[in-house]
């Protein structure tokens, strides 16, 4: 089935369930990742976390054992604010998030303000108060487009789940009576960030994950390859009820990350 697909010019490679659990490295993505890098087949570590900045990300992943720079990593709060800083260069945000989140918006040319802002652009922010929340809802209401990072309801942290962005989006969304502007996966937004930051088209790339309703979507939808690995949210047991319920299935599917760089050797472009 694989065979007509064009061959990897360039992977983009999702993170937590993919390469890591938590903080442990998942076995054989340290091995990956050098092979990559040895090989000069171009990546992308591609991440819906907007909590945390490119450098945070890669000391997090050298931390596990990984290689990794922070000029490898794109995410969703880098996307969202480019996304606004396209459409309106310089324009006034109210930041629901964390730091990630305001950093990407000021190197990306935006103004913090707590005043009557063009955008509310909301991410995780788990130090958020009721009265943040009132004020996005106001300042929603009073005509600021609304901007989400990404949908995740939920996200695995050290001692279990915990709401994520998507959460609090649902609440917005609900008081504010305004749909988001959705940047993250498997939105095409983030795409098309990524890709223009490894200088592929999408035919030419190839999304790397273990979730079919963001990860394989993502790339499903942007026309890119699509390799599901069962190394997080997707197992053998479930991964019929997944592809079900996400509406799409990946080009090819991996057990493990020795037989996914395996499969790559095979068929990236020489």
């Amino acid at each position: 089935m694989t065979d007509n697909r064009p061959k990897m010019h360039g992977l983009l490679i999702d993170l937590d369930g993919t390469l890591y659990h938590g903080t442990h490295m998942i076995d054989g993505a340290d091995k990956l990742i050098s092979y990559l890098r040895d090989t000069k087949l171009p990546f992308r570590f591609v991440t819906n976390n907007s909590a945390a900045s490119p450098e945070d990300v890669a000391e997090r992943l050298l931390k596990m054992g990984i290689p990794a720079a922070a000029e490898e990593v794109c995410t969703s709060a880098q996307a969202a604010a480019g996304y606004i800083s396209g459409i309106r260069p310089g324009a006034s945000v109210f930041v629901v998030g964390e730091s990630g989140l305001t950093s990407a918006a000021r190197e990306a040319g935006l103004t913090l303000t707590d005043e009557q802002p063009d955008f509310v652009l909301q991410g995780i922010d788990r130090k958020l108060t009721y009265e943040r929340l009132t004020k996005a809802v106001r300042y929603i209401h009073g005509g600021a487009q609304y901007v989400l990072t990404n949908p995740d309801l939920l996200i695995p942290s050290g001692d279990g789940l915990i709401p994520g962005a998507g959460s609090i989006g649902a609440m917005l969304k609900a008081a504010g009576g305004k749909e988001p502007v959705l940047i993250g996966k498997p939105s095409p937004i983030l795409m098309e960030y990524t890709l223009k930051s490894i200088g592929l088209a999408a035919e030419e790339a190839w999304v790397i994950g273990d979730n079919l309703a963001t990860d394989i979507a993502f790339g499903e939808a942007a026309g890119c390859g699509t390799l599901l690995v069962l190394t997080g949210l997707t197992t053998a047991q479930n991964i019929d009820y997944y592809m079900e319920q996400a509406g799409c299935k990946p080009d090819v599917v991996c057990n493990h990350l020795e037989e996914l760089r395996s499969y790559i050797s095979d068929h990236r472009e020489i």
